[in-house]
């Protein structure tokens, strides 16, 4: 029964280390897009950048709250 308890606590440390991964991956992949828009376009002032920058941390805080909550449960 212990080491039931104990891989679990080891699956859920894991799940952890990886969530700020995954935010940094998904802000910088939507924060390259918007730059990539902006360049093709020949946006000068980075609407783009910023309009997808906080899309993509808006979509990375709701992936964290998401995969805790599913942690908790």
């Amino acid at each position: 029964m212990s080491s039931k308890r104990d891989n679990n606590n080891r699956n859920k440390w894991i799940a952890l280390i990886n969530i700020p991964l995954q935010m940094g991956i998904i802000i910088f992949l939507f924060s390259w897009f918007g730059g990539w828009l902006d360049d093709e376009y020949s946006n000068i002032k980075n609407t783009n950048r910023i309009i997808f920058t906080l899309l993509g941390v808006f979509i990375a805080l709701y992936n964290v709250i998401r995969q805790v909550n599913q942690l908790n449960k």
